[in-house]
């Protein structure tokens, strides 16, 4: 019986390009799942979009003299190109700015505020006397309290990533035009978290299949106790507040309550599109449907008790099956910084390079349980020894001998060995084991089973030889050729949701028709007497130059930004 699985995936401010620390973060990751359960043949749903809503757009229009509206347009179809070229296999990829979200928030915090869990409550806030308007915190800057960086936000400090508030900073003073905040009494809307104390907790100690990392987080958070929180805030770019009250005609729904909805309206503006309306049902309110969100470490409270208990106040609705947060990845050492221009850019790299490197070395040092580090040296050398040397050389060298020594066709294997046989079997077992592992969210150890699989048949063909054997045994050389590409047919399937552009290329090949992924979680057997094309490398092989000239291009990107 197919499972059904929702997968949503952290949804990317639309106010700059994606950086390779998003990627590694959430949206490889997410697309890897996914891909591995389409070949399974559950049904599979993964949403996102971008959010176009919050301070960090509003910004991005003042530094570039447009509107929001423009910059939203302009990174949302950046972010569409950059997910076909990557390959992330969204169903669907919309943005906060439809008025189906508009609605599905509205409905959401409707009920919630109706069933009692949200309320009226007074508040600081910063108001900036020039301005005369109050201030959201990223409108906020001033000195870090933690590490002294002279530039920290009014939410965060991006040197040392410390959550702030306004009133942490020291000397605060107004982005808009430099003027000291004075901290003033102003209404907002509260959600009542702190009524979902009790049943979140027991709810999230049950959850032990959850990463050590994020169950602690939780549980942590749960311990120190709930507050309540603001869910509205003095900014004119948002969804507005849905009740008649002119106290709030200039307030909107503040983007961290109405972006998390956004798994849920996507749902239903998919379903819309697929002509059955009530097809999202399946996926929210089928307790036999399994939601996965992937995100990163610092949205880890959103998904695990903010967003869990808005679902429970509402009602009717499935609760996250897991959130495997990933941890950050870092650039040569250092923080991945936007302000610093600290990044490897997405769109960038994607004009000088191919897919499929990057998402082999970024699963391959995937941050699943600690922090991991992004290198160009290390990208060199996963590619050239790993991708080149490892995979692409067995596949280039068994396909190509077999086209030109029989004739363009799949050999026919007499009786196995038992060497034969051990491959056979480790081809098998590699793929269960690396489905398994996909299952089970452990992508750097899916990746390094199939890999080792890739390792065992190299070693199986230098021990047959069978450009020796050609001359003297050409029926051992063919079972030696047809049992080495069953093994490559196995890597075909089982690094198909990591590598999913050379995967296609290598099923053609090999003469299968159609697709990988239509083939199944499945090894196909070559056919013996099938035709061939002649084959073409898989990789590339980088040369060695491109390490210092990608080191000079991140140096001359924080130079610029420091000017």
């Amino acid at each position: 019986m197919p499972e059904k699985v929702l997968i949503g995936v952290a949804w990317p401010y639309a106010n700059g390009p994606l950086h390779l620390g998003h990627i590694a973060g959430c949206y490889l990751p997410a697309d890897i799942f996914a891909r591995y359960h389409r070949m399974r043949g559950n049904q599979v749903l993964m949403v996102s979009g971008s959010d176009q809503h919050g301070t960090p757009i509003t910004i991005r229009a003042e530094q570039e003299g447009t509107t929001p509206q423009e910059i939203v347009r302009k990174y949302h179809a950046d972010f569409l190109a950059s997910w076909q070229k990557l390959g992330i296999s969204f169903d669907l990829y919309t943005s906060t700015g439809t008025d189906n979200h508009r609605d599905t928030v509205h409905d959401i915090f409707l009920t919630l505020l109706h069933k009692g869990y949200i309320y009226p409550h007074t508040t600081d806030q910063p108001f900036c006397p020039r301005d005369l308007r109050f201030l959201p915190d990223r409108y906020v800057n001033g000195t870090c309290p933690n590490c002294h960086f002279e530039r920290a936000r009014g939410d965060q400090c991006d040197r040392c990533g410390k959550t702030l508030n306004p009133q942490d900073l020291v000397d605060p003073r107004c982005r808009l035009c430099g003027a000291t905040p004075q901290i003033r009494a102003t209404e907002h809307l509260f959600f009542r978290l702190s009524a979902f104390q009790e049943s979140l907790l027991q709810w999230v100690k049950e959850q032990r299949h959850w990463r050590p990392n994020v169950l602690n987080f939780t549980l942590n958070w749960l311990t120190e106790g709930l507050k309540d929180r603001p869910i509205t805030r003095d900014i004119e770019w948002g969804i507005p507040v849905p009740i008649d009250s002119p106290d709030f005609l200039q307030k909107r729904i503040y983007v961290w309550f109405e972006a998390v909805i956004g798994y849920l309206s996507a749902a239903r503006e998919w379903a819309h599109r697929q002509g059955q309306p009530d097809k999202w049902m399946e996926f929210w309110q089928d307790p036999a449907c399994k939601a996965y969100y992937f995100i990163g470490k610092d949205n880890i409270p959103f998904h695990t008790i903010i967003w869990p208990a808005m679902l429970l106040g509402y009602g009717s609705l499935n609760l996250p099956y897991d959130v495997p947060a990933n941890e950050f990845l870092s650039l040569e050492g250092n923080k991945f910084s936007t302000s610093e221009n600290w990044a490897v850019w997405l769109p960038d790299y994607l004009s000088r390079y191919d897919p499929d490197p990057l998402r082999y070395y970024l699963a391959a040092i995937m941050p699943e349980t600690a922090d991991a580090d992004f290198s160009w040296q290390g990208f060199f050398h996963r590619n050239n020894d790993e991708l080149v040397g490892t995979y692409g050389n067995l596949v280039h060298r068994i396909l190509t001998f077999t086209h030109r020594h029989f004739q363009g066709r799949l050999p026919q294997p007499e009786a196995l060995q038992p060497q034969d046989q051990e491959l056979l079997d480790k081809s098998s077992a590699s793929l269960d084991g690396v489905g398994r592992s996909l299952a089970s969210c452990s992508f750097r150890q899916a990746l390094s089973s199939a890999m080792a699989l890739a390792q065992a048949a190299n070693r199986y063909v230098d021990a047959q030889a069978p450009w020796k054997s050609l001359t003297e045994n050409r029926a051992r050389t063919a079972t030696t050729l047809w049992t080495t590409l069953y093994a490559i047919s196995a890597l075909k399937t089982a690094l198909h949701p990591f590598l999913p552009f050379s995967s296609q290329r290598l099923h053609q090949m090999m003469g299968l028709p159609g697709d990988p992924a239509g083939a199944g979680w499945a090894i196909q057997a070559p056919t013996p007497g099938a035709p061939i094309p002649q084959p073409t490398p898989l990789f590339k092989k980088l040369d060695d130059s491109i390490v210092e000239e990608e080191l000079a291009r991140l140096s001359s990107q924080r130079s610029v930004a420091k000017t």
